[in-house]
């Protein structure tokens, strides 16, 4: 370990270790009016970073792991604030950026984590463009599992997702998902898998 590393900051280091595993616990309140479906914040987020890698790969002058920094960060603060749904937005104040400062305040790499969320914030760049639609992504790969388990209301909600989308690459994805049934990744063409030797 180097050795210009405190004894505090490791502390601080492995408290802020600790409390980004609130994620973990803490729903993504969106499906409750979905009526089906659940998942932690920190599902969410890994997808979401997986799909923004893969989505700068595939996008000529994209950086993916920046892009994969910036999606792994996006929703830290809900450590703090919790997953807010856009009808609770409505009512609910949400100090984010006091959370944000509050939580960083004290990091040896705040000022790393701080030019990510500002530049996810922001949305400008082209990694930023990316990680936001890869956030939208997930929630359209979400939706079209449940409406392939039968929640006749995941596809409406989709309309909404993709007018939220930024990238030509995000907008294809998109397409190709509608189009593909959840299942298809094992089922589809894998009869051998079934058969007994």
């Amino acid at each position: 370990m180097d050795s210009h590393v405190s004894d505090s900051d490791l502390k601080r280091v492995i408290h802020f270790f600790f409390e980004i595993g609130m994620l973990k616990k803490t729903p993504r309140s969106g499906f409750q009016f979905l009526g089906s479906g659940n998942e932690s914040v920190a599902d969410h987020t890994f997808r979401v970073a997986v799909i923004g890698f893969s989505m700068a790969k595939l996008t000529e002058g994209a950086d993916p792991f920046k892009v994969a920094g910036l999606c792994l960060f996006h929703d830290v603060p809900e450590a703090r604030t919790g997953d807010l749904n856009y009808l609770n937005k409505r009512y609910v104040d949400i100090h984010e950026r006091e959370a944000i400062r509050d939580l960083t305040e004290s990091l040896p790499f705040a000022e790393d984590m701080l030019e990510l969320l500002g530049e996810y914030e922001h949305g400008q760049s082209l990694e930023a463009q990316l990680a936001h639609d890869a956030d939208q992504l997930d929630l359209i790969l979400e939706l079209k599992q449940q409406s392939d388990l039968g929640n006749r209301y995941a596809l409406e909600w989709v309309r909404f997702a993709r007018k939220r989308l930024q990238t030509g690459v995000g907008r294809e994805l998109a397409e190709h998902i509608l189009a593909t049934d959840f299942n298809a990744w094992w089922f589809e063409g894998h009869d051998h898998w079934w058969e007994r030797s």
